[in-house]
Parts: structure tokens; C-alpha cells; sequence
């Protein structure tokens, strides 16, 4: 036969890799050395261990349930950022009204406002503690705040309590956005990287959600102890269950309690985890031997371009009117009349963030980050537009709207699947691959800032924009901001999926050719 005429190089031998040799070890089965001929690709697999052909799966149990307790503080900033849409309502009448007046129009644009205004310094406190306490001391820090905040809600009796209580849930927003995305990236292994990073935003979503459920039938005092919940549950779990991040305590020269962490993250014993803990000190060694500051981004062209190109994609974000969405959706739905009961239309717009948000990983394969963030800037603007038109109609024009009450419904939805498929979380990811791992720390808590202090600016002063220019108005700048999102994305930003680091900044630099703006 032809097969028995071949020698023994005719074959192609590949060797077990040392992941399959030491799982294999670390089952404790012991087996004679194996081999196995393909015969679809006429090779011969020889495994040079001493245990079974297969190695263990990895059990990542532990490490997912670490991940989800880790971002109940992310579902805690969702808690926060819904609170004022169906809690505003209840300050603007005189029913449920602990300060027993209304709120004056003012009085009303700083308690949305602070929230972003406090944000903006979250991200530079957030850094700094993560790099000098730890990862798992910070993240406690940062829900800390939101308990103090609740309480104040409680106990409320002027409006001087929600502004400060607003600026403390803004504190706790910062700090938990730059912490848990660097926790949850350090305790995930590379297969799982990417997915255990989408649950940001899906808990926060479902915490927007969940004010958006339970705030309109609940008292103010009552929804508030409620939210006391998810911030202390997250607190004792995330303190006695949940161990530091592997790299984290190498930084500091724990090795001991790298490995012990790592072992329950991977569900390995310890002459698994030792490899990994030393290519973890290897990196940590490189970080540390190239850490740069902030300044270092002006030192070349391409990290400019990638500064200016975070800062522009956030900006964009924060102008297309997703704050004034969020935070005031019941208001919007009010004030437009719908034909539904507003709080009811609310909940609806958290349904769909969520199901948009589950979709939106699996369409970034698919198609891209640069065709979605223009597609996202496309919808985005019609459906602001659509509101515009339809606040015209209403406002302007003094129409009868009563045949077309479902507009702003299905306006909105439009919007939050638009944002969500786009730029909601899509800058975050953008950022995170255009700049090196030396100064990405710096660049993020820059960036971060920058979104929130265009939040605050967005929401201090909506109310004063309608004032002057009307609903039809604020909703047309909206539109406008919306569509040039979408020619900014066209015209600046390449493609960055599947591409290098060198290769994105070779791209920004300009050393290689743009196949992307073709």
C-alpha cells in the first residue's frame, strides 16, 4: 500500500504544546506516551506526556462568577445613572415630594448635572488607586460612595442632599469605569478576554433597567433603600470571595498570592499556573521598564492622531444627546405626549439597550468597528431628526399629534439601537487598540474626563437650550451632532479590527497606506 511505503520523514510530527502537558500533569492521570495519525492531513501526532491523549478542559467556573460579582459595581453605576428619569418627576410635583416644593428648573439641571461633572474626576482618582492600593481595594472605594449617596436620598430634606448625593454617585461612576475593565481584563485568560469584557455594559444596562422598573412605583425614600442593596451585596462578596488580580500582586512582588488567585481563577493546580504567573512577571517587568506619562502621547504624529481621534469618537458620543436620553427619558416621553404611560415607554427603551447590547459583539466581527460607528451615527440622526419634526409639529406648529403619539417611541428605540450597536461602546474598544499599553492608563483617565465633563455640559444646560430654541431645536442639534459623528468616522478614523498595534500606528502616522478610506 502506499501508506506503508513512506518513511518516517514523510510524516508531519507535531509536538504537545506545554499548556496540554501540564494540565495533563496536573489531573493526576498517568498514561504511557500516545500518538495518533490524521489521515485528512496525513500527519502523525506524537504526545510527549505522561498523561492522556486530551487534556483537561479549563474549568473557568470561578472565573466567570468573579467577573459577574465584579461587575455588580457596574450595574450599581446603571442604578445610578437611571435614577433620575423616573425620579426628577416625582421632585417636579408636590405628591412624593420630600423636599415639599418643586424642584425649580435650575434646581433640576444640577441634580442631572453633577453626576457628570463628579464623573470627570473619578477616572484620575480611579488610576492613581488601582496602581497604588490594588485593583479589588479600589473597586470597594468606588462603591463606597454610592451607599453614602442612598442614604443621603433617604434622608433627604432639601435639595442640597441630591446634590450632593448626585456628585457622589459621579465619583463612584469614575473610579468603577477605569477599575473594573482593568480588573476584569487581568483575571481573564486570552479565550475569554473579549466576552468577559462585554459584561460592563450588559450590567449596566440591566441596572438602567432596573430603575427604570422600580423607580416610577416606588417612593422615593423606599426606591432608594432598595438601591442600598446592589452596592453593599457587591461589597461584602466582592471583599471575601473575590481574590486581587494576578497582575496586580506581582506588581508588588506577592507571587505566593498571584498563584493562589490563579489557581481559583483557572481552576488549575499550581505547576499549571507557575508558567502563566512568570509570563505575568515578564510583562509586568516590560510595563514598568516603558511606563510613560500623558505628555509622552505629543512626542509623535500617530499617538496625536490617536488622542485626538478618542477624544473626537467620545465627543461625538456624548453629543448625539444619549445623556438627556438616559437621564430624562421619562421627561422626553411626557413632555411629547405619547400614547402610552411614559414610565411604561421607559422600560421598553431598557429592554431594548439590552438586547441591543448582546448583538452588538457579535455584529463588531462581522462587519467592523468603523462601518458600525458610521452606521450608528447614520440612525442615530434620523431618529433625532424624527423627534426634531415631530417637537415642531407639537411645539411649534401647535398640530394635532394625536395619530402619531407612537413617534417618539419608536424614535427613541431607533436611537438606543442605533447607539448601542455603535457609539455607546465602540470609542472604548477604538481607544483601547490605538494606543500602547505604556500609556494606554494615561490616555484612558484623559479620555474619560473628557467624555464627562462634555456629559455635564450637555446636561447642565439642555434645559437653558430648550428655553431659547425650543424642544424641535435642542433635538435638531442633536441630529446635526449626530451626522457629523458619521463624517467623522468616514473621513478620520481607519479600521482597526484585525489589525496590529504597529500596524494602527504605522496607519497614524502615515507610513502605510489607508486601504480602509477607499
Amino acid at each position: 500500500m502506499e501508506g506503508s511505503a513512506r518513511g518516517r520523514d514523510d510524516y508531519e510530527y507535531e509536538k504537545v504544546s506545554p499548556a496540554e502537558d501540564d494540565a495533563a500533569n496536573a489531573s493526576g492521570r498517568l498514561s504511557l506516551p500516545t500518538a495518533s495519525f490524521d489521515a485528512r492531513r496525513d500527519s502523525v501526532r506524537i504526545f510527549e506526556t505522561m498523561a492522556d491523549a486530551k487534556a483537561a478542559p479549563p474549568d473557568r467556573k470561578f472565573l466567570y462568577l468573579a467577573a459577574c460579582i465584579g461587575n455588580l459595581a457596574s450595574f450599581v453605576c446603571g442604578t445610578a445613572l437611571g435614577w433620575t428619569s423616573p425620579e426628577m418627576p416625582k421632585l417636579k410635583a408636590l405628591d412624593d415630594n420630600p423636599l415639599g416644593r418643586i424642584l425649580t428648573p435650575s434646581e433640576e439641571g444640577w441634580v442631572g448635572a453633577f453626576l457628570p461633572l463628579a464623573a470627570a474626576i473619578g477616572p484620575f482618582a480611579g488610576g492613581y488607586l488601582a496602581d497604588a492600593i490594588g485593583r479589588k481595594k479600589t473597586l470597594i472605594i468606588g462603591a463606597t460612595p454610592f451607599i453614602l449617596a442612598y442614604v443621603l436620598n433617604i434622608i433627604a430634606t432639601n435639595v442640597y442632599y441630591f446634590f450632593l448625593s448626585r456628585f457622589l454617585c459621579g465619583l463612584g461612576v469614575g473610579i468603577v469605569f477605569t477599575s473594573i475593565p482593568m480588573y476584569v481584563g487581568e483575571i481573564a485568560d486570552d479565550e475569554v478576554r473579549g466576552s468577559l469584557g462585554a459584561f460592563m455594559q450588559l450590567f449596566i444596562v440591566i441596572g438602567l433597567l432596573f430603575s427604570y422598573v422600580f423607580g416610577p412605583y416606588l417612593t422615593v425614600k423606599i426606591f432608594n433603600v432598595v438601591l442600598l442593596v446592589p452596592p453593599i451585596a457587591f461589597v461584602l462578596l466582592f471583599l471575601f470571595f473575590v481574590p486581587e488580580s494576578p497582575y496586580y500582586l506581582i506588581q508588588t512582588d506577592k507571587t505566593e498570592e498571584a498563584e493562589q488567585a490563579l489557581m481559583k481563577l483557572r481552576g488549575s493546580g499550581r505547576n499549571v499556573v507557575q508558567k502563566e504567573a512568570e509570563l505575568i512577571r515578564q510583562q509586568v517587568e516590560v510595563d514598568q521598564r516603558n511606563k510613560g506619562g500623558f505628555l509622552d502621547i505629543f512626542k509623535t504624529r500617530g499617538l496625536k492622531m490617536a488622542l485626538m481621534l478618542s477624544l473626537g469618537l467620545v465627543a461625538c458620543q456624548q453629543l448625539s444627546g444619549i445623556n438627556i436620553i438616559l437621564f430624562f427619558a421619562q421627561d422626553v416621553f411626557t413632555a411629547a405626549g405619547v400614547s402610552l404611560a411614559p414610565e411604561i415607554c421607559t422600560i421598553i427603551i431598557g429592554v431594548v439597550q439590552i438586547l441591543a447590547s448582546g448583538a452588538t459583539p457579535m455584529l463588531v466581527e462581522k462587519w467592523g468597528k468603523r462601518f458600525l460607528l458610521m452606521l450608528s451615527g447614520i440612525g442615530m440622526g434620523l431618529s433625532q431628526g424624527v423627534m426634531a419634526y415631530f417637537f415642531h409639529l407639537k411645539d411649534d406648529k401647535m398640530d394635532d399629534i394625536s395619530n402619531i403619539g407612537w413617534v417618539p417611541i419608536v424614535g427613541l428605540v431607533v436611537f438606543i439601537v442605533a447607539y448601542c450597536l455603535g457609539f455607546g461602546p465602540l470609542p472604548w474598544a477604538v481607544m483601547g487598540e490605538l494606543f500602547p499599553g505604556n500609556i494606554k492608563s494615561a490616555a484612558s483617565s484623559a479620555t474619560a474626563s473628557g467624555c464627562w465633563v462634555l456629559g455635564f455640559i450637555v446636561t447642565r444646560y439642555f434645559g437653558n437650550l430648550t428655553d431659547l430654541i425650543g424642544r424641535s431645536g435642542s433635538f435638531g442639534v442633536f441630529t446635526g451632532f449626530c451626522f457629523i459623528a458619521a463624517l467623522f468616522v468616514y473621513k478620520l478614523l481607519p479600521e482597526t479590527s484585525g489589525k496590529s498595534l504597529q500596524e494602527i500606528q504605522d496607519i497614524l502616522n502615515g507610513k502605510s497606506r489607508v486601504e480602509d478610506h477607499e
